[in-house]
């Protein structure tokens, strides 16, 4: 062999060697999320119930409210899909949230999808629930709170805005119908 073949396959030998263990999980850090995200065990689950937003002409849009939740990644992610039903049974709404957790931060985030947009937003797990917010134009959030009694979650929405009062726009009151293996189960198999 002449010595710039073996300098390629050398070459080449040390790049597999590379993304071998760029792509090696961190065991610990897996660890970390899935023990953190067990926290929010309680939102796994089917729901459904009512759910209204404030329109911008003031008239409340009244629709049945899904969530689908589970976790993902050997627990280190959960995933949550909701989706909201007009009177004629059509899709009226529908999004897609990413719950995880950064142990080198010691924080959650939310990645959402919904209505054309998405984002990170923090997360911030409570005793009985759930806050996350998103920015509504200068100065303003919306703020959602959850909390989780028993086999009901109940989330509200506030437009807060400064030097003004919060503007309750969004609730919703669902009852857990049962359980999930989405989006875990059912893998595609290698054959």
């Amino acid at each position: 062999m002449t010595s710039r073949f073996k300098a390629f396959l050398a070459l080449c030998a040390a790049s597999f060697t590379l993304g071998a263990y760029a792509q090696a999980p961190d065991r610990a850090r897996m660890s970390a999320q899935a023990e953190a995200m067990a926290r929010l065990a309680k939102m796994d689950g089917v729901w459904r119930g009512p759910a209204w937003t404030l329109q911008r002409d003031g008239t409340k849009r009244h629709i049945v409210q899904t969530e689908r939740i589970g976790p993902f990644l050997q627990g280190s992610v959960k995933l949550l899909e909701g989706r909201g039903y007009g009177e004629d049974g059509a899709v009226a709404f529908n999004a897609l949230g990413i719950v995880s957790y950064d142990p080198a931060k010691k924080s959650y985030s939310l990645r959402s999808y919904a209505l054309g947009h998405s984002g990170d937003f923090d997360f911030i797990p409570t005793d009985d629930g759930y806050e996350w917010q998103i920015p509504a134009g200068p100065g303003s959030i919306i703020k959602y709170k959850a909390a989780i009694k028993g086999d009901t979650l109940h989330e509200v929405g506030h437009h807060i805005a400064p030097g003004r009062e919060p503007i309750h726009i969004f609730e919703m009151t669902l009852k857990r119908v049962g359980d999930t293996d989405w989006p875990a189960g059912n893998p595609v198999s290698p054959r």
